[in-house]
């Protein structure tokens, strides 16, 4: 009846309101127009980075028109970046765009109802609470966060919100990994018992900014402001557009590219972070100057806390000097394997009619299984993060801002991802076997709570 009545107002207005409009002189279409513009939803730019411009952007522009979206202003601290945004979004989208010199200056316009935030890794949590404290939706790039700090802060802001925050790990909203996920979670694999994740390239300029960084004078960014909360320092220029080489502002190999496999570990096993990480690695063939590895392996033990006897080994492998990007997630179990490179579960592996008699017991194999039978295209995509992927990713966000549903990879999913990120991250930087205290909510080292 609520909804019978919710109904029949909205409709007898809008016919109200139509009838008036004719009166005035109004079209169809003009009036279409106008209706349309009252229920546009209204999004800012935080941050006019190479991941906005180039990923974030294409995407939305996929799905902007069927559901009544647009962009109407971007937020840069830094000038050539503010203008440039400007400029191409204007040119985009063909009407004005609103430049904001800050965050502050974006939410004062009082003009948009959400944000796409592509900033650098370390200011992720900070900027999502920040949008959600001005009543913002938000769409906020991974890593979430890089410290248990900015960690439970925008879980505990965000938790308390009605806001719908999409964390951008996009393999959630791929059919194959949500195949995957009911396969797993259904019992049909058996208990995981490994999980082997892969992300290789061979790229001396991953993640190198020179020609930007040349042209990038303290005079035209506010550099406080990029800060943060991190300790002081004097402008580096490096620091500000190379971020992802150097700690504190970024992990670099376990925030930007494990948190998206470790998210699959956490969601298929429904466990919401490893019971303790290990890693190596270093600086072994590009050395410029970074801080952050350009070699990584991490070693985690994944498994219900309450039962130490259960629970399976997680190994992430990384290198920048060689390799081809395809990057790798096999899951194993008794039976066989759940490939994502292939979406294909197989019984590769699996325990064979000989060695099951051996000890007197049955074989196990499992039956060949497609996870991409029906996402085909999307499949193809799927171990980049490519476009189609995110593609999908984005337009889920746009569509739970209109159902106010939580969106495939809620802000649970930035926690937990972080918890394994800064974990891998205490491991790197300090040599211990890292673990997680329940109780605090804090990353252990050495015994001790793993800061900066």
């Amino acid at each position: 009846m609520k909804n019978s009545r919710r109904n029949f107002i909205k409709t007898t207005t809008k016919a109200t309101a139509a009838t008036y409009a004719a009166t005035l002189g109004f079209s169809a279409k003009s009036y279409a127009n106008i209706m349309g513009a009252n229920d546009r939803v209204r999004l800012g730019v935080v941050g006019y980075s190479d991941r906005f411009r180039q990923t974030h952007l294409p995407c939305f522009l996929n799905h902007y028109k069927e559901l009544n979206f647009e962009i109407v202003a971007v937020s840069d601290i830094w000038k050539i970046r503010r203008e440039e945004g400007k400029d191409f979004l204007e040119k985009t989208f063909g009407h004005s765009i609103r430049a904001a010199r800050n965050n502050e200056e974006l939410y004062a316009g009082k003009d948009i109802d959400g944000v796409f935030i592509s900033t650098a890794d370390f200011q992720h949590a900070i900027h999502a609470t920040e949008a959600v404290n001005a009543g913002m939706d938000v769409y906020c790039e991974k890593p979430f966060a890089e410290t248990m700090e900015d960690n439970r802060m925008a879980l505990k802001t965000i938790k308390a919100s009605d806001r719908i925050v999409q964390i951008g790990s996009q393999r959630r909203s791929g059919p194959n990994y949500q195949a995957a996920a009911e396969f797993i979670q259904a019992g049909k694999f058996g208990p995981i018992t490994m999980v082997e994740l892969t992300w290789n390239v061979n790229q001396p300029g991953r993640w190198r900014r020179p020609d930007l960084v040349a042209k990038c004078k303290e005079e035209d960014l506010d550099w406080n402001r990029f800060l943060l909360n991190r300790p002081h320092e004097n402008f580096d220029p490096r620091k500000y557009l190379e971020y992802r080489l150097f700690w504190p502002y970024s992990s670099g190999m376990p925030g930007q590219w494990m948190s998206h496999q470790i998210d699959t570990v956490n969601w298929f096993s429904q466990l919401p972070h490893p019971r303790s990480v290990t890693a190596n690695g270093g600086v072994y063939a590009w050395k410029d100057g970074r801080k952050n590895w350009d070699t990584t392996t991490a070693v985690f033990d994944y498994g219900p806390l309450d039962d130490m006897s259960k629970g399976f080994q997680v190994v992430f492998m990384s290198r920048m000097h060689n390799g081809d990007e395809n990057p790798s997630e096999i899951y194993y179990s008794n039976g066989g394997e759940l490939n994502l490179v292939t979406n294909m579960v197989s019984s590769n592996g699996g325990l064979q009619a000989g060695s099951a008699a051996a000890m007197k017991m049955q074989p196990n194999l499992l039956e060949k299984y497609n996870l991409s039978d029906n996402a085909t295209k999307v499949a193809a995509s799927a171990n980049t993060g490519g476009d189609v992927l995110t593609s999908a990713h984005v337009r889920n966000w746009m569509e739970c801002i209109r159902s106010r549903k939580q969106p495939n990879a809620p802000v649970e999913a930035g926690y937990q991802h972080s918890i394994a990120n800064i974990m891998t991250n205490a491991a790197c930087r300090t040599g211990a076997k890292v673990s997680f205290d329940e109780k605090t909510q804090e990353v252990m080292a050495n015994g001790k709570v793993f800061k900066y």
